[in-house]
Formats: C-alpha cells, sequence, structure tokens
C-alpha cells in the first residue's frame, strides 16, 4: 500500500496508509491477515467451493467464523458468492479477479511459512526456556 498522503477536497487524505488508524486499509488488512482470510483464499485458489465444502477444507474453523469472514471478504471484492436455485439452494464461493491477484503473495507467505515452521517452533521454545514459558 501506497503510504503517502493525499489531498482530497483541501484536506489530507491517508487513504491507502494503513499505519494511519482512519485508513480503510487497516480494515482490509484484518480482512485478509486476520486468522481465517489467508486460508479462505488460498483455499479458494484451484477454484470454487461450497461453504460445508470450504469449512471441511480449513481445519478449526465454525461455521459462524466461515460465514462472517466469507461476507466480508465478499465485501471486499475479493470473492464472489453465486447461489443456484434448487430446494436447498446450493451456494459456492470463488475469487475475483482481485482476489486470485492476492493468491500470489499469500502462497508466498504460507510456502515461507512451511519452510521456517521447525525454525520458528525451535525459537520459540528458546524464548520459553529463557523466559520462563510462553
Amino acid at each position: 500500500m501506497d503510504v503517502g498522503v493525499q489531498v482530497v477536497g483541501g484536506a489530507p487524505s491517508r487513504t491507502g496508509d494503513a499505519f494511519d488508524s482512519d485508513c480503510p486499509g487497516r480494515t482490509i488488512l484484518t480482512h485478509i491477515a486476520g486468522r481465517w482470510g489467508v486460508l479462505i483464499i488460498a483455499a479458494l485458489r484451484d477454484g470454487p467451493l461450497r461453504f460445508y465444502r470450504l469449512r471441511d477444507r480449513i481445519d478449526g474453523i465454525s461455521e459462524k467464523m466461515l460465514a462472517q469472514n466469507l461476507r466480508a471478504l465478499t465485501r471486499d471484492g475479493l470473492l464472489r458468492r453465486e447461489v443456484e436455485d434448487g430446494a436447498p439452494p446450493r451456494v459456492s464461493y470463488s475469487l475475483t479477479a482481485m482476489g486470485h491477484e492476492l493468491t500470489v503473495p499469500l502462497q508466498g507467505m504460507l510456502d515461507w511459512i512451511s519452510v521456517r515452521a521447525d525454525d520458528i517452533v525451535a525459537a520459540q521454545r528458546r524464548h520459553d526456556e529463557l523466559h520462563g514459558g510462553g
């Protein structure tokens, strides 16, 4: 995100500066980088999934948290919600073009975590040994 200050209507605007508490980017960052956002976006990278398949793919997420995150990411323009007629209706989620664009850096982060997870766990253990717990 651009961290510059833009002038809008004569007043400085911090839009695009996620370090500013009034920046809408801060909310978007929370949706994407929160506990579930990264996993939802990564799970949809290979194609659309129905709600329950997505829930099953992301171990540990509750239906309530999945629904909340799907609503937020859809509102942000990163996901598309499609409803097929039927009884009951079939609802599936897929990435928009912006969502697909986001998978590149997110996958890089997930790959880095996979490579460095053992090192991080070892560092945590060393820290806990030196400082008496977690």
